[in-house]
């Protein structure tokens, strides 16, 4: 039984010598490889895939495309063939083997849109388990890029440094946060979720504690870098994460209890780090050693527990295991074709966020939009502060109580979205089970409202601390937080939808530019509130947001029309 298919088709199949092709002259791989990509499409379409990525996975010929495009298959086919180089030889005097036929049936593939071996259809308490095991990895990146806002007051004292440069300490986290995506989202689509957030994990748990024993200003801020840029990893492939489990029909509600972590992190953080700044027997030190500590927590919880999700690794596994107990060593998964070396990992995959950024107009557009909403989050962890201790003069931790009020508001704004999500899987029933991204968006349109009133509101409220009593302005804080979690949760569901197979690209991709934002917001804040006062800069703040207020609008419009002109998306 062991390799009988391919011995069988082998045997029938006349022996190409090498003297048939000339030096110089182009050796055809793709008679070994099987239908072309345009082949597999219509294979695709005449399958009736319901636009999710499952159909497509149950599909040899789609299969093999999806994978195709991820590795950029057709381009080292391309190049391979453009030299002038003599085709090698086989060795040892032989013959070129005869070609083995159609490599699509010895393709492994899932067995349909039910198959038990596909993340869709896994048990509810295995998902569960994985999407606690990723919360609690990016709970502990999202809870480090704010908690140490608290720490600067004590940086300046000790290392007798500017106000500017204590702030770098949470700058330079958040721009380890926009560099990392562009090098862990295609690293995921190629080698899994697990293998990058894993490592990645651990070494920003040593980045933590290594921070916390820093000696002197340049080591903190090198560490502040590097945690960031390993926190990182959990932004992207988290998500991506969830989209493997989840069908296009689900995955709103599991989206917004990650939204609400991925949010609710830099809400906490300043809480935590202003009681423990204030604690005389702590200090700013234990602001990455706890940290650390939900590091750690992370991976303990993490290694027994996550299995790997990402669909093309677990085709891979099952062709493995049906090589050993076969013997026929042409049964192959289609992401095992292309072995890839490190210059084409870099030029063809890890470039691939920036690429995507820059020339898909879809991402680039809503990630801008993106980004200037969480650079003025970043800007409200400097504003808030200002108003409640500078303004009512409450103490340290006390003034940052308030942020309980975003949380709040986040958590309403993530109920709001899963309210929408019922919506949203009646109109795909109705479009024939075929998801259409822009029904993503009306939650976003009510969240620009919602965020840009929270700014005046605050604004202008927390500026008279003799005439209006505290609540007024605290309150303001959860329409700031409902705004932020209904702008964000469609923008990360509809990025997924548009792009699917490149979702985690795509998402590092808006990582990348609205983490940039984030890193820079905060070095102009103190300045900007103290120069313009509370009142004013809240103002601009406000009409910032409300210029933006359009933006979803438009995307609802005339998103299908850019999904068209996309190299990446998908349009159905």
């Amino acid at each position: 039984m062991a390799g009988s298919g391919f011995e069988s088709e082998s045997s029938s199949t006349q022996n190409p010598n090498k003297s048939d092709y000339a030096e110089g002259e182009d050796y055809k791989p793709e008679a070994f490889v099987g239908q072309d990509l345009e082949q597999s499409s219509k294979n695709r379409n005449a399958a009736g895939d319901d636009g999710d990525l499952d159909r497509y996975e149950s599909n040899a010929a789609a299969s093999r495309e999806l994978s195709r495009r991820m590795t950029g298959a057709d381009k080292l086919i391309e190049e391979a063939n453009n030299t002038d180089e003599p085709m090698p030889v086989m060795g040892g005097g032989r013959d070129y083997p005869p070609p083995i036929g159609d490599r699509e049936i010895y393709s492994v593939t899932f067995d349909g849109p039910n198959d038990p071996d596909h993340p869709h259809n896994w048990p509810l308490k295995t998902k569960v388990l994985i999407c606690f095991c990723v919360g609690i990895i990016a709970l502990g990146s999202t809870v480090g890029s704010a908690i140490f806002a608290e720490a600067s007051a004590d940086l300046e004292r000790i290392y007798h440094v500017g106000r500017e440069v204590a702030t770098l300490g949470t700058s330079f986290y958040v721009f380890g946060f926009a560099s990392g995506p562009v090098i862990w989202g295609p690293l995921s689509e190629l080698y899994g979720r697990f293998t990058v957030m894993i490592p990645a994990c651990f070494v920003f748990t040593c980045f933590s504690f290594a921070c916390a024993t820093a000696k002197d200003i340049q080591t903190i801020l090198i560490c502040r870098f590097f945690t960031g840029f390993f926190g990182a990893a959990p932004m992207v492939a988290a998500p991506a994460a969830l989209a493997d489990l989840f069908n296009a029909g689900s995955r709103g509600q599991a989206m917004a209890l990650f939204a609400s972590v991925l949010f609710g992190g830099p809400m906490l953080g300043p809480i935590f780090g202003g009681f423990i700044v204030k604690n005389p027997h702590l200090g700013w030190r234990w602001c990455e050693y706890f940290t650390g500590i939900v590091g750690v927590v992370g991976l303990l919880s993490s290694v027994p527990l996550y299995q790997e999700t990402h669909h093309p690794l677990i085709l891979v596994k099952k062709a493995e295991t049906l090589r050993r107990r076969t013997g026929n060593w042409g049964i192959h998964a289609p992401h095992e074709e292309f072995r890839l070396t490190i210059k084409e990992i870099v030029q063809k995959n890890i470039s691939r966020p920036l690429i995507m950024l820059f020339t898909e107009p879809i991402l680039f557009f809503i990630t801008l939009y993106n980004a200037f909403i969480y650079g003025l989050l970043y800007l409200m962890l400097t504003a808030v502060p200002l108003v409640f201790q500078g303004q009512y003069g409450w103490v340290v931790g006390v003034a940052q109580l308030p942020y309980i009020s975003m949380l709040i508001g986040i958590l309403i704004g993530a109920a709001i979205c899963v309210y929408f999500e019922s919506k949203y899987n009646v109109k795909m029933i109705a479009n024939g089970g075929k998801p259409i991204p822009e029904d993503r968006l009306p939650p976003m349109m009510v969240g620009g409202i919602l965020f840009a009133i929270g700014l005046f509101w605050f604004g202008w409220t927390g500026n008279y601390p003799d005439k209006i009593h505290w609540i007024v302005p605290t309150i303001s804080l959860s329409f700031i937080g409902c705004g932020l979690i209904t702008i964000f949760l469609p923008c990360l569901n509809y990025i997924i939808d548009c792009y699917l197979m490149f979702a985690a690209s795509a998402l590092a991709g808006n990582t990348f530019l609205r983490s940039l934002f984030g890193g820079i917001f905060p070095l102009f804040a103190i300045q900007m509130f103290e120069a313009m006062h509370i009142r004013f800069a809240g103002t601009l703040l406000g009409c910032v947001a409300l210029i933006l207020v359009p933006v979803p609008f438009l995307f609802y419009y005339k998103g299908k029309y850019l999904r068209t002109k996309s190299k990446y998306a998908f349009v159905l």
